[in-house]
């Protein structure tokens, strides 16, 4: 009599500061690693120079986004320094069937949603080395006024006390070696007891048998 231990997808939350590297974190993740698959979010902010519908986000309008909320046709959304972020569900749970993690990089109030519709999902938050490296990385990017730089460092302001509601943290401060790390997190992720309760209660079950054979 034997259990078969079958490996399931997990849905990984990934949150960070804007600017802290979380978006090319995610995509050296899913080109190093097997086993991965990265949610598209779909959002009504502008594409950035260099971003393509479909594959850094689905760009959609206002009117376009709120018909998606009526359907039900979203995990989670929110709105973000005045435009919404969301997480289409045809995807996710497709590819969470087929058994591959499922990676979404979203802000903190979607990760806590979705934690609480799937306690099983695994929260992990990005952070940089220091506050000084974050204003650097987001004066570097190039696209945004210094106006919405102190927009998004005030909301980053506001994130740090919700750090503590996830699992992990993991500090960039080198995008391979934070690669390593996260992957390492998300592997131990595999291990919990609550990733794994249909193969332990089959371990279970065939100790009670056993034991009951044997009186």
């Amino acid at each position: 009599m034997g259990v078969c231990m079958e490996r399931k997808g997990l849905l990984i939350v990934v949150s960070g500061f804007a600017g802290s590297g979380k978006g090319t974190m995610m995509k050296r993740l899913v080109e190093e690693y097997e086993g991965y698959a990265l949610s598209v979010s779909m959002t009504t902010r502008k594409p950035r120079p260099g971003e393509v519908h479909g594959r850094e986000y689905f760009f959609v309008t206002k009117e376009e986004f709120e018909q998606k909320i009526r359907e039900g046709g979203l995990i989670e959304y929110a709105p973000y320094v005045e435009n919404y972020y969301g997480t289409p569900r045809e995807y996710v749970e497709k590819q969470m069937a087929a058994g591959k993690d499922v990676v979404l990089e979203i802000e903190i109030q979607g990760a806590l949603k979705v934690k609480k519709r799937f306690p099983d999902s695994v929260l992990i938050f990005v952070l940089p080395p220091s506050v000084e490296e974050l204003y650097r990385r987001l004066k570097n990017r190039g696209t945004e006024t210094e106006d919405v730089i102190r927009k998004r460092m005030s909301r980053a302001a506001e994130e740090a006390s919700m750090i503590g509601r996830y699992d992990y943290i993991v500090i960039n401060d080198g995008v391979e070696e934070s690669v390593r790390k996260l992957h390492s997190l998300i592997e131990a992720a595999h291990s919990s007891p609550g990733g794994n309760e249909e193969f332990i209660r089959g371990i279970r079950d065939g100790l009670e048998q056993l034991w009951k054979g044997e009186k």
